[in-house]
């Protein structure tokens, strides 16, 4: 009887040990990634280390090595994979893998195998890529794209004054086309294709600033011989005067009045027209030609009154703007230090 009892444990403990060895022998043996788990939403579930590297880099590659588009109305600019230096976890991806599949212990993995069971399990997908080369995309697009705004201003063409629209600017949102570049390259089904954002560059100053910003221009016309006074951009007054001889022209451009003065003191310029007059100060009186006001704008040249009323409407002076006495007094009242002059 003991002989019988004691064959019958050897037997089944021979069963145990034998069953254990295989059980350990088919669970060593299988390499197989679980059924159930993804890897960047792909289904790898049954498959080899091997075939699972394959599957994920054929499936990732045709997604990651399409070329990145940037647009802004007619412009593309365009990023290649390689120069992003775009780059997969997929080892890592496997690896998490068969690393899931094997948690557990060797007959509960046995048995999930043995019945069809499955893992469940999503390993993300981790993409990198080179930071410089998305920081030089992004300049390349706002040197291309940028638009400095263009202030108002006010033109002297043609001897009047007119006044010069300012024009709105446009400025890339650099840090929001940084960010889509990036969750675009990190996306494998993404479109590639991005489109910029700009936010709207407003002038500091605008048409309806000209007025006040100018509220007073004296313009000299040397081919008419006259003298306009623009206030708010609206010539207000005009004036007949003299300007300079075409051997001393009054000088052309633009310039502001400088200083003023009643009843002035001429300073005699060292030049050979002044004579024995030359480097003297000529206080008011019947010899100064500088009659009643003066306002200078640029080196000797300036306003001035005069009494010779003959040349009016000529060029005759040594280069500044004669005017007649009660003109020049007028003029001289309404501008201030500092009011734009422009001579041409």
């Amino acid at each position: 009887m003991r002989h019988r009892s004691f064959i019958f444990l050897a037997v089944a403990l021979a069963v145990m040990i034998f069953g254990s060895v295989g059980v350990y022998a088919y669970d060593s043996s299988d390499d197989e990634i679980a059924e159930g788990i993804t890897a960047a939403g792909i289904d790898v579930g049954g498959m080899t280390e091997t075939e699972a590297r394959e599957r994920l880099h054929s499936e990732l590659s045709y997604d990651l090595e399409r070329p990145l588009k940037v647009k802004y109305r007619g412009n593309r600019f365009t990023l290649k994979p390689e120069d992003a230096n775009i780059r997969t976890n997929v080892d890592e991806m496997v690896d998490r893998a068969l690393e899931r599949s094997q948690q557990g212990n060797v007959v509960s993995r046995s048995i999930r195998r043995i019945t069809g069971g499955e893992v469940h399990e999503e390993i993300p997908v981790r993409i990198s890529f080179d930071e410089r080369a998305v920081r030089a995309l992004v300049k390349r697009v706002a040197r291309k794209v940028d638009q400095p705004a263009r202030d108002a201003s006010v033109s002297f063409d043609g001897g009047g004054v007119q006044p010069v629209a300012g024009r709105n600017g446009r400025e890339v949102d650099t840090g929001r086309l940084t960010a889509q570049i990036r969750d675009s390259l990190v996306e494998p089904t993404s479109h590639r294709v991005v489109k910029v954002r700009v936010t709207t560059v407003r002038p500091k100053v605008t048409t309806k600033d000209l007025a006040s910003k100018y509220p007073k221009i004296i313009t000299v016309n040397k081919g008419t011989n006259t003298v306009t006074l623009y206030e708010e951009l609206k010539p207000v007054k005009t004036y007949r005067v003299a300007t300079g001889s075409p051997g001393y022209p009054t000088p052309t451009g633009r310039f502001a009045i400088q200083n003023k003065q009643v009843d002035p003191v001429w300073n005699v310029p060292n030049s050979d027209w002044a004579g024995d007059l030359a480097g003297r100060s000529i206080p008011p009186g019947p010899q100064n030609p500088l009659k009643a006001r003066w306002m200078g704008i640029y080196g000797g040249a300036g306003f001035h009154g005069t009494s010779d009323i003959g040349s009016i409407g000529s060029g005759a002076s040594h280069g500044c703007v004669r005017m007649l006495v009660p003109d020049v007094i007028d003029l001289y009242d309404r501008v201030d230090v500092g009011t734009p002059v422009f001579v041409s």
